[in-house]
This record gives structure tokens, sequence and C-alpha cells, in this order.
């Protein structure tokens, strides 16, 4: 048997808010396995950015367990967390988040000048991963040189450069004309197609079609958890 990904059993997040606490997240159950494209959708306010804090080590749980790859999230130490999140999780965010002054090649070499690899290993992964999302040609251009598009996939090739267990993908076409969000689509499709487990995080039903299940979270619980491919339900929550 697989051990998942991630498996979370239990997890409840609150949040103090004057004198009244917030519960964002009430008792959610999930497992995400090798190669599967996730796409975790709600409306604001329902949790799914909690949830996806959670699963990407920058926040903890109130209560229950997560388990990343087998081993417990809540035993490992601040050492242990920023290693998953650099060198195992690989992040996407709709702001692209990369350095205004740096090209697109010291962009991508980031998270391995943080785990400490060679120069010259650094810039041979870097240019491997602007060549994978099609921007071989783009690698000494600035952000501000560079299309919205464009940019989005220098911020994929950083989130692949250290070949990370999953790539999790928070609104990754927030920020990006309709066409130009559909580019970025097809480059995660690629990528899930050559072996990548992916999380995306969106409130758009188009978008989360692109992914082959769709898990929907409202009110800090899971809804509904289907293949996109044969709709098959997996899990429904009925409170």
């Amino acid at each position: 048997m697989v051990t998942p990904i991630i498996q979370l059993k239990g997890i409840t997040k609150d949040y103090e808010m004057g004198t009244q606490v917030v519960r964002a997240l009430r008792g959610v159950d999930l497992e995400i396995k090798i190669n599967e494209y996730v796409a975790i959708m709600g409306p604001s306010g329902s949790g799914k950015s909690t949830l996806m804090n959670l699963i990407g080590c920058l926040d903890t749980p109130t209560e229950g367990t997560y388990h990343f790859e087998g081993e417990p999230v809540e035993r490992m130490s601040d050492d242990e967390l920023a290693e998953i999140r650099n060198q195992r999780i690989g992040f996407v965010f709709q702001t692209f988040n990369l350095l205004p002054r740096a090209d697109a090649l010291h962009n991508v070499e980031l998270p391995l000048i943080y785990s400490g690899t060679p120069a010259h290993e650094r810039r041979r992964r870097a240019l491997e991963a602007l060549e994978s999302v099609g921007l071989g040609d783009r690698v000494d251009h600035r952000p501000n040189e560079l299309s919205g598009g464009q940019r989005q996939r220098v911020a994929i090739a950083r989130a692949l450069v250290n070949n990370p267990s999953i790539i999790l993908a928070d609104e990754p076409t927030g920020n990006l004309d309709t066409t130009t969000g559909e580019e970025i689509l097809t480059v995660l499709e690629t990528l899930y197609a050559a072996g990548n487990a992916i999380i995306l995080v969106t409130h758009e039903q188009y978008i989360a079609e692109h992914a082959t299940r769709i898990v929907r979270i409202l009110d800090g619980l899971i809804g509904s958890d289907e293949y996109v491919d044969t709709r098959r339900s997996l899990s429904t929550v009925s409170d």
C-alpha cells in the first residue's frame, strides 16, 4: 500500500478574534497520494486558505494530526519544517513573489541557495527548470522585462527546481487574463503528466476542472471529494 504524501486526520484550526474564537477548520480528514492533481476550492471564508497554509507547513493545527510523507508534522522542529518548505514543497503564489532586481535564472536558483547547493549545480538545475516551462530563452530577463504569464512560469520553475514531492499552487492564475491563465494551467497539466503531484487552490469552478480531483470546502468542513474524470464521489459531509 502506498503511503499518502498528505494525510490529515481530525484537523481543526482556531483563531482568537478579540474575545471570540473563530474555528476556521472544524475536523478535516484528507489524503493525497503520489501523482494526484487535486483542486481545493471554496468561497471566501470557507477555510481553504487555512487548509493550504497547514498543508504547506506555514501554520500548525489546533487539533488533529498531519503526516507529510509518513512523518508527523506536529513533532517537527522549526528547522525540519523549514526544510520541508524549501525542498519538499514547491510554492506557486498568485502574486509571483519574484525578486524584482534579479533575473529569471537567479530567481529560480533561490531555493537552491538556501539549501546550500554548489553554484555550478544551481545553475544547471535552474536552467533545466526554466527550459521545462518554456523559458530557456529568457534566463537573463528581470521580472519587469517579462509578461505576467512569463513571470508565473518563472515562479513555477522556482517551485520545481528542488524536485519537490508536491507543487502547491495558490490561485496561480488570479493576476492573469483568461488566455494567459489557460497557458499556466496547461503548464501545470504538463507537469502533472510528467509525474508531479499538484494541489491547486482556487475559488473558480472552471479552473478546478483542470484537476483530476476536486475537494470542496465550506464552513471549515469538506463538503465533497470527487474525481473529475469519472465524477465518482469519494465522500460527502452532510452537516
